[in-house]
C-alpha cells in the first residue's frame, strides 16, 4: 500500500477515507440516477457535488475536486464539474445552481450529487453508545438528482420562487423560517397553505431522538404552521393537522447535508406525475458558524411544480413578424378610416 503523503495532514489515511468513501457513495449515486432516469451517460454535460468533505493538501485544503473524480468512475465522459459547499444546505444551493445553469442554456443536463460521511456516522454512533444502545444508523448515503432541460413532461423547479437566508435575516428561528418560506411565497402571491408538502430537514427520529436531537421534521413543520397561523394563511385550530397534511415523516440518514430537503425529491416527482400533489418546496439549512468564520446562518428553499409546458425558445420567424406588422398596419388603417 502507497501512502497519499508522509506528511501532510490533508492526505492522512484519516482524511483519505473519508473522502474515499463519499467519493464512492457518490459514484454510486450517480450510477444508479443514470439507470433509474433512462438516460444516456453522455448526455451530462456538468456535475456538482455538494457534500460536506473537502480533498486537497496542505496547500489548498478545499481545491477539490469531487464531482469530476466521481463523473470519471461513473463514467460520464462528456462531462467536467465541480464542487459546492454549504453545510447541511448545500444541497439546495447545488439544485438551484444547476437548474440556474439549464434554465441559462450553459449546460443542456446536470448532475447534482453528493456521498456519505463518516464522521457524522461515528458522531450519532457514540451517542448512542453512550445511552446503552445499539448503532442504529449503520450505513452511508448518497444522493444524485438529474436537472435537464424542460421535457414537457418531468416537474420542473421554479425559479421565480426561491428562498433565500441573507446575511440580514438573524438567527432568530422565525426569521429563519420566515425567509425560506413565507417570504418567497408571498413574493409570487401565494400562501403558506398553497404548498401541498415541505421537505426541510429529514432526519429519521427513530436515531435522532436517542441521540438527543428530538424529531427535527416535526419540529420544523410546527414552526412553519405558527408562522402561517401569524400570516393569516392558517386557523389556530388547524395547527396540529399541519404535518400530516403539508408534511411528511423523517426517514433519512442523518449525515447532515443527506437529510437536507433532498430525500423527498424522488418521491415528490412520482407524487406529481401521478396526481397526488400539484407542487412540494424543499427547504435547506446550514450552520455556517461550525467553520467559525462566520456566526452567521445560512439556508434556500425552491419549489417543484408540475410541468407547465416546454418553452418555445425557437422565437418568432421572419415571416410570422411580416404578418404581424400587416394585421397592424391593417388595423391602423381601418381606424383611420371609421374617424373620418
Amino acid at each position: 500500500m502507497k501512502r497519499a503523503h508522509d506528511i501532510d495532514v490533508n492526505l492522512s489515511a484519516h482524511v483519505m477515507h473519508e473522502n474515499m468513501m463519499s467519493k464512492a457513495t457518490s459514484v454510486l449515486a450517480l450510477l444508479y440516477a443514470v439507470r433509474n432516469t433512462g438516460i444516456d451517460a453522455g448526455d451530462i454535460e456538468y456535475v456538482i457535488d455538494c457534500a460536506e468533505e473537502a480533498c486537497g493538501d496542505m496547500n489548498q485544503r478545499g481545491g477539490g475536486n469531487f464531482a469530476k473524480a466521481a463523473a470519471e468512475v461513473a463514467g460520464l465522459m462528456n462531462a467536467t464539474g465541480s464542487d459546492s459547499r454549504g453545510f447541511c444546505a448545500g444541497p439546495s444551493h447545488a439544485l438551484i445552481e444547476a437548474a440556474a445553469l439549464v434554465k441559462s442554456g450553459a449546460y443542456k443536463c446536470v448532475a447534482v450529487t453528493a456521498g456519505g460521511c463518516t464522521a457524522k456516522l461515528g458522531m450519532n454512533g457514540k451517542d448512542h453508545v453512550k445511552k446503552g444502545l445499539p448503532i442504529l444508523e449503520d450505513c452511508l448515503a448518497g444522493f444524485c438528482v438529474i436537472i435537464a432541460e424542460n421535457d414537457g413532461v418531468s416537474p420542473e423547479i421554479n425559479l421565480d420562487i426561491l428562498g433565500r437566508h441573507t446575511v440580514g435575516t438573524g438567527s432568530a428561528p422565525q426569521n429563519v423560517i420566515g425567509s425560506l418560506v413565507a417570504d418567497p411565497l408571498a413574493r409570487v402571491g401565494l400562501k403558506i397553505t398553497d404548498i401541498d408538502k415541505y421537505s426541510p430537514e429529514m432526519q429519521n427520529p427513530d436515531i435522532t431522538k436517542p441521540a438527543g436531537a428530538g424529531d427535527v421534521p416535526l419540529a420544523n413543520y410546527k414552526m412553519i404552521a405558527a408562522l402561517a397561523v401569524k400570516k393569516g394563511d392558517l386557523e389556530k385550530k388547524d395547527m396540529p393537522g399541519f404535518a400530516a397534511k403539508h408534511g411528511l415523516t423523517g426517514w433519512a440518514p442523518t449525515q447532515g447535508h443527506i437529510p437536507s430537503g433532498v430525500p423527498y425529491i424522488g418521491f415528490a416527482v412520482e407524487d406529481i406525475k401521478a396526481g397526488k400533489i400539484k407542487n412540494a418546496m424543499i427547504v435547506g439549512k446550514g450552520s455556517l458558524f461550525l467553520g467559525r468564520m462566520t456566526n452567521l446562518f445560512d439556508g434556500v428553499s425552491f419549489v417543484i411544480q408540475a410541468n407547465t409546458g416546454a418553452e418555445d425558445n425557437s422565437g418568432v420567424s421572419e415571416e410570422e413578424v411580416k404578418g404581424l406588422i400587416a394585421k397592424a398596419m391593417k388595423d391602423f388603417a381601418e381606424t383611420l378610416m371609421a374617424a373620418e
